[in-house]
């Protein structure tokens, strides 16, 4: 793993979190895992457990939904993986926490700040950062305001991670099709 941060986007059921789980599990590293989930309803908590189980048990797992920068400087080691997923999850979570009087500005100032505190913790401990996140902007334009906010400020925050990740993957079918880095080859020879 020679990147430092790497970004994972992808569809729904694209293979973003088994692709991004593979990264963790071969650089031989210790693992922090960071879910940014809720088990709001009974569906929901059957999709973490899922997620849980499909983890290897020697990982540490930080479940927190909001404020992961701040949980991050106590939990972070020198030179292990930290594993966040899902960036689409922590920003509903954001939202949410503002309530129905949300807007994109107060939204993206909180994300922002959110995402500044998680990367400069990883870089400042020589943590390996993976970030998860769907590409949310391929699809129709949400009817309602709250949908499009929420769509508009993951699809910036998507592109705010981009610029500073030093490898980006895009996941289609379970393909990882580099977007940014310099393995483009090995990673298209893997999955033939």
């Amino acid at each position: 793993m020679g990147a430092r941060f790497t970004l994972i986007l992808g569809g729904a059921r694209s293979g973003k979190s088994d692709y991004a789980q593979r990264l963790a599990a071969e650089s031989g590293r210790p693992v922090l895992y960071v879910a940014t989930a809720t088990a709001g309803d009974e569906e929901m908590a059957e999709r973490i457990a899922r997620h849980r189980a499909a983890r290897p048990p020697h990982w540490h797992t930080l479940e927190v939904p909001v404020n992961v920068g701040q949980a991050l400087k106590a939990n972070v080691a020198g030179g292990e993986v930290v594993l966040m997923d899902c960036l689409t999850l922590l920003v509903s979570n954001l939202m949410m926490d503002e309530g129905e009087e949300v807007t994109e500005d107060r939204l993206m100032a909180r994300l922002v700040d959110e995402l500044e505190v998680i990367v400069k913790v990883c870089a400042e401990r020589g943590a390996h950062l993976i970030i998860v996140s769907n590409e949310v902007g391929m699809g129709l334009v949400p009817p309602y305001p709250m949908g499009r906010i929420y769509r508009d400020a993951l699809g910036r925050a998507n592109q705010w991670l981009a610029a500073r990740a030093d490898r980006v993957v895009l996941m289609v079918a379970g393909i990882p099709l580099e977007l940014k880095g310099d393995g483009i080859l090995s990673i298209c020879a893997d999955h033939r």
